[in-house]
């Protein structure tokens, strides 16, 4: 049964300075031996925008700007799959996005943030991608991602399981606590591992500040904790995954999660 290590990087990215964060997750991520590599949300750029103007300031296009070359060959020097947040621009719309960027594939995949959180919604558009998986063939795994308040949702995990997640990623930058005792209920409740990536550090406009509260983590499938980072500082924190044991959702000779469900009745509510 193969295993695979998969790597969270806590930091503290500096609003506006892309060069400078992306010269941090360079450093960072030097001697990072992993096959999945997980970086929080809207890593290249900060997070505390308060205007679309300054989105498109920082924001570039999806596969052919500057942040897009520097995972890709992170990717590739690392043997990785590399997931990071990213402000992406494209014609006059502006999302919330991570990549997720397979060492062997010329083009990263892209999702866009389908929940915005707080003034988000006066710097982005919805995203329209939905959800979706990676089936990564080299290391038999499938990724589903989402971003922070997409976790919010439980809809949101249970597409991705649905449509064959092992592993869920969420690049984050999480301001509350709730999330650390929704994620691994996530996990057990798809049967899936789910690693967040958040980031640590303030940002502060006008009056208001904002604290993120890091202690970025793995869990694994059953709900419990593989690996957590602390609440302040920067650092990687790693665990080692068995994406196939995600597979069968039996959890005893004759309940199975999925099988058991019965969406007749969920959609009647649905409806209402």
């Amino acid at each position: 049964m193969r295993s695979l290590i998969i790597a969270v990087v806590q930091f503290e990215p500096r609003l506006g300075q892309k060069q400078s964060n992306l010269k941090k997750i360079q450093e960072l991520t030097r001697q990072l031996k992993a096959d999945i590599i997980v970086l929080p949300e809207l890593c290249t750029s900060g997070y505390f925008f308060t205007s679309r103007s300054e989105v498109e300031e920082i924001a570039e296009p999806a596969n052919t700007g500057p942040s897009a070359d520097f995972f890709r060959e992170l990717a590739r020097r690392c043997n990785a799959v590399v997931i990071a947040g990213f402000a992406e621009k494209d014609h006059d719309r502006l999302f919330n996005s991570c990549l997720i960027q397979v060492p062997e594939e010329p083009l990263a995949k892209i999702y866009r943030k389908t929940h915005l959180f707080y003034k988000e919604r006066f710097c982005f558009d919805r995203g329209d991608t939905g959800f979706f998986v990676i089936h990564d063939k080299p290391r038999d795994v499938r990724i589903g991602p989402m971003i922070c308040y997409d976790w919010r949702f439980p809809e949101a995990a249970r597409v991705l399981t649905l449509l064959g997640a092992d592993i869920i990623v969420c690049p984050s930058n999480l301001v509350t606590d709730a999330w650390g005792i929704v994620m691994p209920a996530r996990a057990i409740e798809n049967k899936v591992y789910v690693a967040v990536a958040n980031r640590v550090g303030k940002e502060k406009r006008d009056t208001e500040e904002l604290l993120f509260k890091g202690n970025s983590a793995v869990y694994s499938y059953n709900g419990s904790r593989l690996a957590k980072a602390g609440p302040h500082k920067e650092e990687i924190v790693s665990a080692e995954v068995y994406p196939s044991r995600t597979r069968d959702k039996s959890f005893n000779p004759l309940n199975d999660i999925l099988t058991d469900r019965e969406p007749v009745h969920y959609q009647r509510l649905a409806e209402r």
